[in-house]
């Protein structure tokens, strides 16, 4: 796997784009994707950068967002969202652009990140998970999750979208519907 640039120089990029707080959560994330994937036996650079950049696109200007979005090959449908799902779906996109990585791999799972996929790939769950559980996050569901992670990925996820799901549909807000089928897929394989 290759893309150019150092970590540290791709840290340099994300502190230039991110506040302290973002920049470390990323950090951490990266920290916790990595033991992750040394838990399960994954590519640990591979869920390392993935980890770093999940969130490099997150304080990206709407406008911008929306700018992409016309322009470029995304549903029309993505409008009816925000941030919080484009920053994975429509961030690899600046990722790609201003960074110069196009490793398909760690690009799908920033991208899935969001949203989840019914055909997650296990470095698709770490990132996923680690987002969920990077040691400053202590509601419930995540402690929960943080435990199930011990042993597996897809437990953890599906405590993940069933923590994300309870939250959005407790507060009437749209459920991506890609989140919806994931669970469903999740679920549906390990009642198996």
């Amino acid at each position: 796997m290759t893309h150019g640039l150092s970590r540290t120089e791709i840290l340099t990029r994300m502190h230039d784009r991110l506040d302290q707080s973002r920049f470390d959560h990323c950090v951490r994330v990266e920290a916790a994707a990595r033991d992750l994937a040394v838990r399960f036996g994954l590519d640990v650079d591979r869920a390392g950068l993935a980890g770093l950049l999940h969130d490099y696109a997150k304080q990206v200007p709407v406008a911008d967002y929306l700018r992409v979005i016309q322009r470029e090959d995304y549903s029309d449908k993505l409008l009816r969202y925000n941030r919080g799902i484009w920053h994975g779906v429509v961030g690899t996109y600046f990722i790609r652009r201003e960074l110069g990585i196009d490793d398909a791999q760690v690009l799908q799972a920033i991208e899935r990140h969001t949203t989840g996929n019914p055909h997650m790939t296990p470095l698709d769950m770490t990132t996923f998970v680690a987002d969920y559980i990077e040691p400053l996050r202590h509601l419930p569901m995540q402690v929960q999750a943080r435990r199930l992670a011990q042993h597996s990925l897809t437990a953890a996820t599906i405590a993940e979208l069933q923590g994300t799901l309870t939250y959005l549909i407790g507060r009437h807000q749209l459920v991506y519907p890609l989140t919806l089928k994931t669970f469903n897929a999740l679920v549906t394989k390990e009642n198996k």
